[in-house]
C-alpha cells in the first residue's frame, strides 16, 4: 500500500526502525526503558530547494537525530517527517 503524502521542500518522511527489546546479553527491555530509534528507512521526499537537490531517495536506511522530526500517524502507523538537514548519514 501506497502513503498518499508527498513531503514539501526539503522534508523527508521516514519510517523509525522497530525499538529494541532484548539486550545482547537476553534481558528483555521494558516499554518505559525503550529509547528512541535513531534510524529509519525513508519512505517520501519533497522536491528540494531551489539550488539544492535532494541527497537521499525512496528506500534509503539513515541515521538521524534523537529528537529530530515530528512524530505523525498515518493509516495507523507511526513516521517522523523532517528536514533533510536532520539526516546524519545514510547507511
Amino acid at each position: 500500500m501506497a502513503i498518499k503524502i508527498k513531503p514539501l521542500a526539503d522534508r523527508v518522511l521516514v519510517e523509525p526502525a522497530a525499538a529494541e527489546t532484548k539486550t545482547a546479553s537476553g534481558l528483555y527491555i521494558p516499554d518505559s526503558a525503550k529509547e528512541k530509534p535513531q534510524k529509519g528507512v525513508v519512505i517520501a521526499i519533497g522536491t528540494g530547494k531551489k539550488d539544492e537537490p535532494m541527497t537521499v531517495k525512496v528506500g534509503d536506511d539513515v541515521l538521524y537525530g534523537k529528537y529530530s522530526g515530528t512524530e505523525i500517524t498515518i493509516e495507523g502507523k507511526e513516521y517522523l517527517i523532517m528536514r533533510e538537514a536532520d539526516i546524519f548519514a545514510i547507511i
